[in-house]
């Protein structure tokens, strides 16, 4: 089975905590309790998604809720597989319909297929767009925000670090991190023949 998602929590510009939810709660429940209203953006680090989570009652009470230790909901819980819904044309059911192993299995493999063309640049991809929504909320109002989504955009790492330089510490560091890791995972792509 896979790791669960990471994530990277922020009060204002400063980081306050990185890792798995059991790593992050606890931080995130302390500060919580200590002061209700602090604004703390909490970042899925994989998808760039904003996330929420209910900090009330005891740490055990948010653990339980928020990680618990088994997966909850339809699909295969102990082989990390969770139930989610498509929206296809009937040609596309109709092809899905007659492929050995069933809809799912052919599914299962076009994904595969799809990722194994490319890993290096399709990581790559998945890595700048997750870096997009997090810079969407935590630096859509900095100088440079828009050359700097270019530049990332265009692979321009160098670039990229030179327009952030005037962010704030914690906000340019993540950043800077995960485009030079979008680089590099480029780079590890081997080129179309």
């Amino acid at each position: 089975m896979e790791p669960g998602p990471t994530y990277v929590a922020f009060a204002g510009v400063r980081r306050i905590a990185a890792g798995a939810l059991r790593d992050i709660l606890p931080v995130l429940k302390r500060r919580f309790d200590k002061d209700h209203s602090e604004l703390v953006l909490v970042f899925e680090v994989e998808t760039g998604r904003q996330v929420d989570f209910d900090l009330r009652g005891s740490l055990d009470d948010v653990l339980e809720r928020e990680a618990p230790t088994h997966p909850r909901g339809p699909g295969r819980p102990r082989l990390g597989v969770t139930s989610r819904e498509v929206s296809l044309l009937p040609r596309h059911w109709d092809w899905l319909e007659q492929q050995p192993s069933g809809i799912s299995a052919a599914i299962r493999r076009l994904v595969e297929q799809a990722i194994k063309v490319q890993p290096g640049r399709e990581r790559a991809r998945r890595i700048r767009a997750a870096l997009s929504g997090f810079l969407s909320s935590m630096a859509g109002d900095r100088p440079n925000y828009e050359e700097a989504c270019r530049a990332l955009f265009a692979g321009d790492a160098a670039r990229f670090e030179t327009l952030v330089q005037q962010w704030p510490k914690d906000i340019r560091e993540y950043a800077v991190h995960h485009a030079r890791e979008a680089a590099r995972a480029e780079g590890d792509s081997p080129t179309p023949c």
